[in-house]
């Protein structure tokens, strides 16, 4: 999430140290299967497995026995089947969907954490130029401030997933491909690592390619520890969406009206902002007049339709709308952190850790107008 050449050298360490490694991982990996059981899925002994080994091993030199030993350790978890079945995001209103994150104690407890780090906060916005309410909503609605990050080992929901779950069974596979290059790099075992029943893992809830693109060693320990280190969740949530392209200069997202039917046709289209607000307004969108004088005819935006707890809302998401969702790709969850981002930063004052440059949605008439009863 950069420090990209010096976690370039962290990640192999010179052939020598992988050697001097590899001998404690397949040790490792063979008291596994020792005492594995027969309780658990039997992915060792299984053609497409053993067709993806031959790949990790020709492809990237791992040892194909420690490789069999971690699958014969793996366990298929069913509740992790079942819980990807029902994400939030899509058996959930956005009414629901909000009341789970817009909590006063959720709200207490960012307003704590924030304070506890306002100067880990602040530097991260001085190197990366994020808001840093939005690193802090970020933290809040993923792990509760790294309070919940997952009881499931990493190992067991990428292969369940990865072998089990054909819809997505190439994503995930090649997450576990990323996850066991990670290992590798950390000098650490595939069994060490737990998080959520997709695999995410730490404070800010990695997946394993985003941990190896954009982790930082943030309080320059030499181990970039999303797990223990606030100092490195923070850098590395900031670093995550500086590289995604956080402008930080604008509303975020709008409340608008809508007159007629005639918008619906571009409502819900897509997270991208490929409409012109111009173009958006023939179609009756009406933008609050506070807000409008931030949009012009040619800015990018996406419309969205919401069933919230009062009724159908319906927003235009901009640019940096757009980038929240590259980390969880959700328009309800984009609008859930951009909404205790908001609330987060009326709590803590304009002053709080962000120069003046970076504090965008709080700064635009409009962006906070759900706190007005939109």
């Amino acid at each position: 999430m950069n420090a990209l050449a010096s976690d370039g050298r962290r990640r192999w360490r010179g052939r020598a140290a992988w050697r001097r490694g590899r001998a404690a991982w397949i040790s490792a990996a063979v008291l596994v299967a020792v005492y594995a059981g027969s309780s658990l899925a039997d992915y060792g002994k299984r053609t497409d497995v053993l067709g993806y080994v031959d790949e990790l091993v020709a492809q990237h030199g791992f040892d194909r026995a420690a490789l069999l030993s971690w699958f014969e350790a793996a366990e298929r978890q069913e509740r992790i089947l079942e819980a990807i079945a029902r994400p939030a995001e899509r058996v959930k209103s956005w009414g629901e969907y909000r009341a789970i994150f817009l909590t006063s104690r959720r709200i207490e407890q960012g307003v704590e954490f924030w304070r506890q780090h306002e100067s880990t906060l602040a530097r991260a916005t001085d190197e990366y130029r994020v808001a840093p309410e939005v690193v802090v909503a970020i933290l809040g609605v993923e792990t509760s401030y790294g309070r919940i990050t997952g009881s499931f080992r990493v190992l067991d929901a990428l292969v369940t997933l990865g072998f089990d779950y054909p819809p997505r069974a190439p994503f995930f596979r090649s997450e576990l491909t990323q996850f066991f290059l990670l290992t590798r790099e950390e000098d650490r075992s595939p069994l060490d690592f737990s998080g959520s029943y997709a695999g995410a893992m730490g404070y800010g809830q990695f997946i394993p390619s985003s941990y190896r693109a954009y982790a930082v060693d943030f309080d320059g320990d030499g181990r970039r520890d999303i797990w223990k280190s606030v100092d490195d969740a923070v850098g590395s949530v900031a670093n995550y969406f500086r590289r995604h392209g956080w402008r930080g200069d604008g509303p975020v997202a709008v409340p608008v009206a809508v007159e007629g039917d005639g918008a619906d046709i571009a409502a819900n289209e897509g997270l991208a902002p490929n409409y012109d607000v111009g173009e958006l307004r023939r179609l009756g969108v009406q933008v609050d007049a506070l807000a409008d004088d931030a949009l012009t005819d040619d800015t990018k935006a996406a419309l969205f339709r919401m069933e919230g707890s009062d009724g159908t809302e319906y927003w235009l998401g901009l640019h940096d709308f757009y980038v929240i969702t590259r980390y969880n790709r959700s328009a309800m969850y984009a609008l859930a952190v951009l909404q205790l981002s908001q609330e987060l930063r009326r709590r803590m004052g304009p002053e709080a850790s962000a120069p003046a440059a970076v504090r965008g949605p709080a700064d635009v008439p409009g962006a906070s107008a759900w706190a007005a009863g939109r």
